[in-house]
């Protein structure tokens, strides 16, 4: 948090360290605060000042045997995220469950703050499809008092940095055991007149509904893409011009398998050779990873590449599936390695290495016929362990995948990589329209933008 200079620090109701303003290099209608340089008609005010009620409720007895299908929304911290509500598991309880939890019904309007666990700090606002239902005590309901503080506007001031660095210092050392409310009274921050508020919050909430409409419409596109390869790549639907059965080949007969070079977290850094970390296959976002284009967010490994067996060093077209997984989801990931450079790309520990056989698979092809529900099942069936669970290099040769001609493949490629692209598209507009909400949430937040 931005400090005034000069004079002796002391500490707010938080227990944040404030320093006596400066009015040295403030601009000329501005003043410094503790909060920062703000508008001189702003105030600074401690939350629960302006707040009718900070609470929360209680995991009700029987914990989920009490869950219903339907009845009265139970807000607990998943089902709260950055700004938005985060339903789609939501929880329900009955009038006679309801009944036992005292003044903590959700109104529309409520703020909602994760106050523990991995997701303190997250904040959203309540709406119709939650009025009426209650929250658990990992959730603290937050009720603004209207004629003061506008709950939308509140909402931007948790999730703002200010905010968040206020949530943060109050778990020192990185102990996140949890807010109290009596620090959540605390948290500070700038007001600016009740219009300028509701303009603000107006301002920001229009940028919300284009990200909220950006993210409906990728989520269709990705549904899209997924019936177009489930329906592409099993041959149910078949691009004009092909015709003709596809043979059906076991990966045994298409690939050679070898294992990595085992190397932990802790020896990689940024020198040394690219390192394909079996966790780093879990943690992405696409089914390649290119030695160009994803250069520097590749981990290294600074070894001499003579200890490292050459069936484990990666080549253009390679084929890279993780050995281990902690749920079934995770059995089947993968990463098609795109090389064109050769460049010295070591696969690391957990991870099974497929290199081709022979020329029937074509490069592009293999970003997609490994992500098919058959496939999927098919390593789940051979998969081994109860925490853990894989796939041995015995039995991935096992699994079969149907193989139509190679013009076939190239052009059933073309089709799904154009989908990407336009994927990629979007996903890049929702990236910049998300940086353009939080510059203007600093702007706006602190005064440095004027809306009235």
């Amino acid at each position: 948090m931005s400090q005034p200079r000069g004079g002796t620090p002391q500490k707010d109701g938080g227990g944040m360290e404030v320093k006596p303003p400066s009015t040295s290099s403030v601009q000329a209608g501005y003043k410094q605060t503790e909060v920062g340089v703000i508008p001189e008609e702003w105030e600074t005010a401690l939350l629960g000042d302006k707040a009718e009620k900070v609470g929360s409720g209680i995991t009700p007895t029987g914990g989920q045997r009490v869950y219903k299908q339907e009845g009265r929304p139970f807000m607990r911290s998943q089902n709260v995220g950055w700004g938005t509500l985060l339903l789609d598991d939501i929880a329900f309880i009955d009038d006679a469950t309801h009944s036992t939890f005292p003044d903590t019904e959700i109104r529309v309007e409520d703020v909602f703050l994760n106050i523990t666990g991995a997701s303190i700090g997250r904040s959203a606002l309540a709406d119709a499809r939650t009025k009426g239902g209650n929250v658990n005590q990992h959730v603290c309901i937050i009720r603004a008092d209207q004629t003061k503080l506008h709950p939308r506007f509140l909402n931007y001031c948790l999730l703002s940095s200010l905010g968040q660095r206020q949530i943060d210092s109050f778990q020192a050392g990185g102990n996140r055991q949890g807010l109290n409310f009596a620090q959540v009274r605390s948290i500070r921050i700038g007001l600016p007149p009740l219009p300028e508020q509701r303009a603000i919050a107006t301002a920001l909430s229009d940028v919300d509904a284009l990200l909220g409409a950006l993210d409906r419409l990728i989520a269709k596109k990705r549904d899209l893409k997924q019936a177009a390869m489930q329906q592409l790549l099993t041959g149910q639907t078949r691009l004009p011009g092909f015709h003709g059965e596809w043979e059906v080949k076991t990966l045994g007969d298409l690939f050679n398998f070898s294992g990595g070079y085992s190397a932990s977290r802790d020896q990689l850094s940024a020198e040394g050779h690219c390192y394909l970390h079996y966790g780093d296959i879990h943690g992405a976002t696409k089914t390649c990873v290119d030695t160009r284009a994803d250069y520097q967010d590749i981990p290294k490994l600074d070894i001499a590449l003579k200890r490292v067996s050459p069936s484990s060093l990666l080549k253009d077209g390679d084929v890279v599936f993780v050995d281990a997984s902690e749920d079934d989801e995770g059995t089947s990931r993968h990463v098609v390695v795109v090389n064109k450079d050769n460049a010295p790309f070591i696969s690391g520990l957990h991870t099974i290495v497929a290199k081709s056989r022979t020329d029937e698979l074509a490069h592009e092809y293999r970003h997609y016929c490994f992500q098919t529900a058959a496939i999927r099942q098919q390593f789940l069936f051979y998969a081994v362990g109860t925490k853990v669970s894989g796939i041995s290099k015995s039995n991935i040769p096992k699994l079969t995948l149907p193989v139509p001609s190679l013009p076939e493949q190239t052009a059933i490629a073309a089709v799904l990589t154009e989908m990407d692209a336009e994927l990629a598209v979007l996903e890049q507009r929702q990236a910049k329209t998300r940086a353009l909400k939080q510059g203007m949430m600093q702007e706006l937040l602190t005064g440095r933008t004027r809306l009235v």
